[in-house]
């Protein structure tokens, strides 16, 4: 299977276990390895025959600032089955970075890795 990477998607968004992190906000960054065939469009030079990935970007931007989760998980998840629902998808792999965890004494980042195929999504 072929893959379109998508790397250092950033945007602010209000997920977090601390009521201020609903409140304030802060910065999430996405890395996404998405399996697609791409033969279509490599023999056809047409657009409709791929996945269109400035979608995929405008859609996990919008979840990340709309959503209002606890956890990054829920955050993650929801990221991973909507990206799955594009047609052509077969699987998903996804690194969610949380830059600034409100850790005392803890200067680095918070990642979950999520690995989903289309057919093996959990369900709400």
């Amino acid at each position: 299977m072929d893959v379109i990477q998508l790397t250092g998607i950033r945007c602010y968004g209000y997920t977090g276990y601390l009521p201020e992190e609903r409140v304030l906000g802060q910065w999430f960054e996405v890395d996404l390895r998405i399996s697609v065939d791409l033969a279509p469009a490599g023999r056809s030079d047409r657009i409709e025959e791929t996945l269109d990935y400035r979608s995929v970007i405008v859609a996990v931007k919008d979840i990340i600032a709309t959503a209002k989760f606890a956890l990054i998980e829920k955050l993650a998840e929801k990221i991973v089955t909507t990206v799955l629902d594009f047609d052509m998808v077969q699987q998903v792999e996804l690194k969610l970075h949380k830059p600034g965890a409100p850790i005392p004494d803890f200067g680095g980042k918070i990642t979950l890795e999520l690995i989903r195929q289309k057919n093996r999504v959990l369900l709400d």
